[in-house]
């Protein structure tokens, strides 16, 4: 594309584009038609798989309102594949509604040839459209699911089968978990052929429909292939064909992984893999495979995959974990720090990271941060970078024919150098977690990113017009607008670093709760410790002192039985009290009658009360 100039009529964007910014879609040109998967209301209501703008194929869209063919789904990706087109999505489970809104991934699939059904069934829906689980999950004895898909790659070679790569998180409310697994597209064709699932009631649980019951030709297959060879278009398929796969497009099986678990896997974090590329040509050999992770909290992710050979040399090894998001350039409305997407630019040797504000450029390698330091550059493992005779580390083009050093699979077992580079130690890790990491030099030109900022709406007073300006994407060569360098001090981080500030070890928190339990238990015995003393020594000094005031609130009646007592007690000449005796009469002549008095003491008649 040379111009953005409008070339043609407009068209309506229903079902072709979303309503709302945050609704998903994705789209895709394929034989000459528009294949769309986004809503077409506001509310998100309906989610629809769309195809449109060809000049001989008829517009045909999933089924309305059923559950069954979509539910609340998020789509991430389609591709073209042979006389398919698939799309990758998430959406609730359906097979799973007792267990609440639980999300899983999925692989959707049409037949480009399909011209929808018959006048009676399905016409102007598809009829190919089968949906299958992917399955992206550690085994053992319970296996831990990555359900939810968050990005995936174009079809791609992995042990020269076509694959695609997907990163995958865990369920929103449980544990921050995320992974990177690989399905074989011919496995997802197996999927496809297999059985198919329902649900006889709604209190019953979900199983395989028996092959006996599958009318022919098979539901969801092409016209003109396989078993429906017979048939030159889906209009003519039996209605017993159509009346199934529009009641069962969801397939048993799920589309297992390659090599039944995960390429990467990442728990230790409380961040959550977001994009995914992929260099399948890496090196000067373009024997390696690189794997280029983003993040929700502006970190991009380096990975060795190793693609070759049976499950014993299987692995993955984490070569950098690099922190590229610029606040002063990406936080234009506060800022957002995930990852929105991740594109490779082979031919200059960069990764383009997209974020809500900005694009930021990165190198794919650091080499000439090993300086001259043989033991650091090929313990790196870095597939992009060699050591070159002249004594120094760097990054060569693929297909270099010069003499170079480079051990990418042992990673420099031997040490005949002695230089005690900090690089040295801090980049050779033997585990999967490990990553390799320095300080970035800044006068280094692999280490200065170039950040372009969007633009904000006009008139906007943040934006500017001097040079600080931040410039439009794809015009770093012009000479009027120069790209934006910044250099970013101490991007790559060793990862115990990042675990002290992002978490504590559970070993230390359950020393600290113990430590604090203990103090807090011999702080309250001092403090009721005191507080008995004191009471003690308060009551035994009230029990010396007669003439003490009583500690407690007396009612009337305390008072007179104690003013009785104390009567008693002075007609024996033991004590004498002032406090004054209550006597209650009653008369019939209503006059009152006075007592004597006894030892200056005066009596209270109930007219003083």
């Amino acid at each position: 594309m040379s111009t953005l100039e409008q070339e043609g009529d407009e068209v309506v964007g229903q079902a072709r584009c979303p309503f709302e910014s945050r609704q998903s879609n994705v789209g895709l040109f394929a034989g000459g038609d528009f294949y769309s998967a986004t809503m077409t209301d506001f509310l998100a209501s309906d989610a629809v798989i769309y195809r449109s703008l060809g000049e001989s194929s008829p517009v045909l869209r999933t089924v309305k309102y059923d559950s069954k063919w979509l539910r609340e789904p998020h789509f991430l990706h389609a591709i073209e594949y042979g006389n398919y087109v698939y799309f990758f999505l998430s959406e609730i489970a359906v097979e799973y509604t007792t267990l609440g809104k639980v999300v899983f991934s999925r692989v959707a699939r049409v037949c480009k040839n399909d011209n929808g059904g018959s006048p009676r069934v399905l016409e102007r829906y598809w009829t190919s459209f089968l949906k299958a689980r992917l399955n992206c999950s550690v085994p053992g004895d319970s296996f831990f699911y990555f359900d939810v898909l968050q990005s995936l790659t174009n079809v791609l070679q992995i042990n020269h089968r076509p694959a695609v790569l997907g990163v995958f998180t865990t369920q929103a409310n449980s544990i921050t978990g995320s992974a990177v697994c690989a399905f074989y597209m011919d496995d997802i064709e197996k999927a496809f052929s297999g059985k198919f699932k329902e649900q006889r009631n709604s209190e019953t649980a979900w199983t395989p429909v028996p092959e006996d019951q599958v009318p022919k030709p098979r539901p969801g297959c092409c016209a003109g292939e396989g078993s429906a060879a017979a048939y030159k278009s889906s209009t003519t398929f039996p209605d017993d064909t159509l009346t199934f796969i529009k009641s069962y497009p969801l397939m048993d099986e799920s589309v297992p992984s390659v090599n039944d678990r995960p390429y990467f896997t990442r728990t230790t974090s409380r961040f959550k893999l977001t994009q995914i590329a992929v260099d399948t040509s890496a090196g000067p050999n373009k024997n390696h495979t690189v794997v280029f992770l983003g993040s929700d909290n502006g970190h991009v992710l380096k990975i060795l995959a190793s693609t070759e050979g049976a499950n014993a040399s299987f692995s993955s090894q984490l070569l950098e974990d690099i922190d590229v998001y610029n606040p002063s350039k990406c936080n234009v409305q506060g800022e957002d720090r995930r990852v929105l997407g991740l594109e490779l630019d082979r031919d200059h040797h960069a990764l383009f990271v997209a974020f809500s504000s900005c694009v930021i450029r990165v190198p794919l390698s650091r080499c000439s941060d090993y300086t001259a330091c043989k033991k650091s550059c090929l313990s790196s493992r870095d597939p992009y970078c060699v050591w070159l005779k002249s004594g120094s580390c760097a990054t060569v083009s693929p297909g270099f024919k010069g003499s170079f050093e480079q051990d990418v699979e042992n990673g420099y077992q031997q040490n005949p150098d002695t230089c005690h580079d900090v690089l040295a130690t801090t980049r050779k890790q033997n585990t999967a977690l490990d990553s390799a990491y320095g300080k970035t030099t800044p006068t280094s030109a692999s280490s200065t990113y170039h950040v372009a900022a969007f633009p904000k709406e006009a008139g906007d007073p943040d934006r500017g017009t001097g040079p600080d300006a931040p410039p439009p994407v794809g015009e770093q060569g012009s000479p009027d607008s120069e790209p934006i360098s910044v250099e970013m001090e101490g991007v790559r981080r060793p990862p115990e670093l990042d675990k002290t500030n992002h978490s504590v070890h559970y070993t230390l928190l359950i020393a600290c709760v113990l430590v604090a339990f203990v103090l807090g238990a011999f702080l309250s015995g001092f403090l009721v410790s005191c507080y008995c003393n004191h009471t003690g020594h308060k009551t035994k000094k009230l029990s010396k002192d007669p003439e003490a005031p009583i500690p407690h609130a007396l009612s009337l009646r305390s008072l007179a039985k104690l003013n009785g007592l104390l009567d008693s007690q002075s007609k024996d000449d033991k004590l004498e009290v002032s406090s004054p005796k209550i006597y209650n009469s009653f008369f019939a002549n209503s006059k009152e009658h006075h007592t004597p008095r006894r030892n200056g003491h005066h009596s209270m008649t109930m007219g003083d009360l």
